[in-house]
């Protein structure tokens, strides 16, 4: 049992943990304004370029290749190199990405210049879930999660409108360039401040003992397991089914985050501009939803809740509520779908920050990169699946109804997964 005084020490102890999970929120925000650019700049590449729905798709998939390719050996990097140092190549990479795609002639170029965006980015959710795993005792770590899984949302949520005005006012060059430097500006705030607790001179004793004692049935639990095999670890059911899971997460996620302008422009006859800033407000109420979910489970735990049924709940309810994909497919105006997709990014944005915080509990401790790893390749999968099936399925059928369904269908196999193999959220047993 956590002790009284490690408790009742909390308010004392300072704050450096919650200021480093802002950061890796910073991060999150900076590096979903460079994804986002791509749907934004979907009309205006096409009339620079001439590309086609099918190449468009292909076009938003190239970063997620890439970015699939490298989440294994990234976890394995992160585990034996530490975040910061990782971290340092992975911002400096995707702001270099910005600027290659601004300044590109040819289509081949902006490709060229996806595929290297994927690469830097690629650490990202897997670096961030190990340093909260680093940073925060188990019973705080879903907010803490949530900081910078709501930020991927609140970057589209302000970043479509942003960055699509300034598209139209100055170009689509421009509009790379620009977040090209505030990469840059990121990159130097993470090297200056970023360290794991160990190497942090500015964390204090307290806090570190804080971090430390509050968190000894977790250790405890971890004992003599502190790294597993890649092999071990993709064979067992609950990382299989967290990885399922949250790959149909993400085929909605990337859907929504690379055709939604696109569809209310097309499907629902919203102009350019307008269409722009409509996008924004179902993110940013998936923004309130993924800070919301993560206090709420943090809440419920730090009274006595048991945590493996608290954090199961809501990540299967908000999954299930992600299916409010299939009401925007049936929707007539932008009021009507609209709200079909706040609900479907509301629920499945509550689910993701527990679903973020679960690598950290179920991996040997010394293996939460690899894990990480594992369920980001998964999601980066269906990232690529999502932009390019839909510009097949619009091609075949010029409708968004069955864009639509086969995100629906996939997010019920996820929420089976997280019932009948994620099962208990708790230590993977250890590898002989």
């Amino acid at each position: 049992m956590i002790d009284e005084q490690v408790l009742a020490r909390r308010d004392k102890v300072g704050g450096r943990r919650w200021m480093i999970a802002w950061l890796l929120g910073l991060g999150v925000l900076v590096n979903y304004f460079d994804r986002v650019n791509l749907s934004v700049s979907h009309a205006a590449l096409n009339e620079t370029f001439g590309i086609s729905d099918v190449v468009f798709g292909y076009l938003s998939s190239a970063y997620n290749l890439t970015y699939a390719m490298c989440q294994l050996p990234v976890g394995l990097l992160l585990d034996r190199f530490g975040v910061r140092r990782v971290g340092r190549i992975s911002t400096l990479l995707w702001s270099l990405a910005s600027f290659a795609a601004a300044a590109t002639s040819s289509i081949a170029g902006f490709f060229g210049a996806r595929f290297l965006l994927g690469v830097g980015e690629a650490p990202t959710f897997p670096a961030n879930a190990k340093a909260i795993g680093l940073w925060f005792p188990a019973k705080e770590r879903s907010f803490a999660t949530s900081i910078f899984d709501a930020a991927a949302k609140f970057a589209s949520a302000i970043g479509v409108p942003v960055i699509g005005v300034l598209l139209v006012k100055v170009g689509w060059r421009w509009s790379f360039a620009a977040t090209g430097l505030v990469s840059l500006l990121y990159f130097g705030i993470f090297s200056k401040v970023y360290r794991d607790p160990d190497d942090d001179a500015r964390l204090t004793e307290a806090e570190r003992e804080y971090i430390a004692e509050a968190d000894g049935v977790h250790q405890e639990a971890h004992a003599g397991s502190e790294r597993a095999s890649l092999g071990y670890l993709i064979r067992q059911k609950k990382v299989l089914g967290l990885a399922i899971g949250f790959g149909a997460y993400n085929y909605s996620f990337y859907l929504l985050l690379t055709w939604l302008p696109s569809y209310l422009a097309s499907a629902l006859h919203v102009d350019l501009l307008h269409s722009f800033l409509y996008t924004g407000v179902p993110w940013l109420f998936a923004t309130v939803c993924d800070l919301g979910a993560g206090l709420a489970s943090d809440a419920l735990i730090q009274r006595g809740w048991d945590a493996s049924r608290v954090r199961k709940t809501i990540l299967v309810a908000g999954t299930a509520f992600g299916l409010g994909i299939l009401g925007a497919a049936h929707a007539h105006t932008p009021v009507t779908a609209l709200f079909w997709i706040s609900i479907c990014l509301g629920g499945l944005s509550a689910a993701a920050p527990i679903g973020w915080s679960i690598p950290s509990m179920i991996a040997p401790r010394g293996s939460v990169g690899t894990v990480g790893g594992i369920v980001n390749f998964s999601n980066q999968v269906s990232g690529i699946a999502a932009p390019i099936v839909t510009g097949y399925v619009l091609l075949a059928t010029g409708s968004y109804l069955w864009v639509f369904g086969i995100a629906a269908i996939y997010l019920a196999i996820g929420i089976a997964s997280y019932i009948l193999l994620l099962g208990r959220i708790e230590p993977v047993a250890a590898e002989a």
